[in-house]
C-alpha cells in the first residue's frame, strides 16, 4: 500500500513540474512533439499516453490533430490556433486582414494564411485557407508584426500580398499606394504601376 501512495505522489510530482514547465513557457497551445521535447519524453507510446491521461484528467485540451493547450478551445484566439496548426513560419495577410482594415467589404469565408505550404483545414469550425509562398518572400518582414504569438500583415502588406498571387484584385477603400509600392520593392514582389492611381 505505502509503494502505490508513492507511485500516485511521484506521479502527481511528475505531472506539477511539467505542468511548471509549460508555464514558464508562457505558451497557450503546443505540438505533441514540442511536448515530447520539453518533457524528454522519446517513446511514442508514452508520450500518447501521458498526453491521453492529461487530455481526460482536463489538465490539457486537445485541440487538433496533434495539437493540445492549457485552455479550451473556444477561448483561444482563432487567429493564433490558424498559426500553430501550420506548425512553420507563417502571417495572417490577405482577405483576413483587408476585411478587418475595410479595405474589403466583402467578409472572407476562411482566416486568410501565408506560409511556405497551401493548405485548407478547419478547427472547431473555423475555417483556414494558407498560400503558398517562396521563401525568399515569405521571410521578408516588411509590414509584419507580431503581437501575442500572431504575425500580421499591415493592410499595405495584405495589399502587396494579395496582388503578388492576383494582380486584378478588386478593393473597396482607398489604399496607401506609396506604402504598398515600398513594400513591394522591398519584398521583392513584381511591381503593379497600372495600380498605384
Amino acid at each position: 500500500m505505502s509503494t502505490d501512495y508513492k507511485t500516485t505522489e511521484s506521479g502527481r510530482s511528475k505531472a506539477s513540474r511539467r505542468f511548471q514547465q509549460l508555464a514558464a513557457l508562457g505558451e497557450v497551445v503546443f505540438h505533441g512533439t514540442d511536448l515530447a521535447s520539453l518533457w524528454q519524453i522519446t517513446n511514442k507510446n508514452t508520450l500518447y499516453t501521458t498526453l491521453k491521461r492529461y487530455t481526460r484528467q482536463k489538465l490539457i485540451y486537445r485541440i487538433w490533430h496533434g495539437m493540445y493547450a492549457i485552455r479550451p478551445v473556444d477561448q483561444i484566439d482563432p487567429l493564433l490556433l490558424g498559426i500553430k496548426a501550420m506548425h512553420a513560419y507563417s502571417y495572417i495577410s490577405c482577405e483576413t486582414i483587408l476585411f478587418r482594415s475595410g479595405t474589403i467589404m466583402q467578409r472572407p469565408a476562411a482566416i486568410s494564411l501565408i506560409s511556405s505550404a497551401s493548405r485548407r483545414f478547419t478547427i472547431d469550425q473555423t475555417e483556414y485557407s494558407c498560400r503558398k509562398m517562396a521563401n525568399i518572400y515569405l521571410y521578408q518582414p516588411e509590414g509584419i508584426s507580431e503581437r501575442s504569438g500572431i504575425r500580421e500583415a499591415s493592410p499595405e502588406r495584405a495589399t502587396a500580398d494579395l496582388l503578388y498571387y492576383n494582380p486584378l484584385a478588386y478593393f473597396d477603400a482607398p489604399i496607401n499606394w506609396k506604402e504598398v509600392r515600398r513594400i513591394q520593392k522591398t519584398v521583392g514582389y513584381p511591381l503593379t504601376p497600372d495600380r498605384y492611381k
